[in-house]
């Protein structure tokens, strides 16, 4: 599937999705200090400049590859790169997976609602019928995010995914397109 980024970039509240960048590197290096994010993405564990530029060239190459979109999450106002954002599409075309994370210097202010806000609103545009995210569900502040952005609790999957070598639940919330 060929993909196009989009005309004009997707955005709520205090935020805009845009492509990375490499003055997003502060945002990678911080992103790499969170436990959790190298063990479920593509975050570089141990960060150098080399691994963050790798990281972002990933990230682009996500639209070459038509597998889906990678945002940097940035605030409206100044730019700065406050998080990431992205959009996975799944083997049917009519449906896609959403993630995102914020720099722990950015959490608490209502980022990823706004980010997911965003993206979601962007979802739609790419005719697709059913948004899903996949939540642990220890994780309460992306819950509430996710909650906050109007996803509903779908399921639990147990066992659905191994991160750091152990088998995790995973919480399913999901939009379906709206009539």
């Amino acid at each position: 599937m060929v993909l196009r980024w989009p005309d004009t970039a997707p955005a709520a509240g205090a935020v805009v999705l845009r492509p990375f960048r490499a003055s997003d590197l502060p945002l990678v290096a911080e992103l790499s200090t969170d436990p959790y994010l190298p063990l479920i993405g593509s975050i570089p564990a141990d960060y150098s400049d080399e691994a963050g530029l790798a990281y972002i060239a990933r990230q682009h190459q996500r639209l070459l590859d038509g597998t889906g979109y990678s945002f940097a999450v940035a605030d409206r106002v100044d730019d700065q790169a406050l998080g990431g954002a992205g959009l996975w599409l799944q083997e049917t075309g009519r449906t896609a997976s959403l993630g995102y994370a914020v720099a722990p210097s950015a959490r608490g202010r209502g980022i990823a609602t706004d980010a997911l806000t965003a993206l979601t609103a962007f979802g739609w545009t790419l005719a697709l019928d059913r948004l899903e995210l996949y939540i642990e569900p220890w994780n309460t502040a992306s819950l509430r995010a996710a909650e906050r952005a109007g996803y509903r609790r779908d399921t639990l999957l147990v066992g659905h995914l191994i991160v750091g070598g152990t088998r995790r639940d995973l919480l399913r919330y999901l939009q379906v397109r709206p009539q």
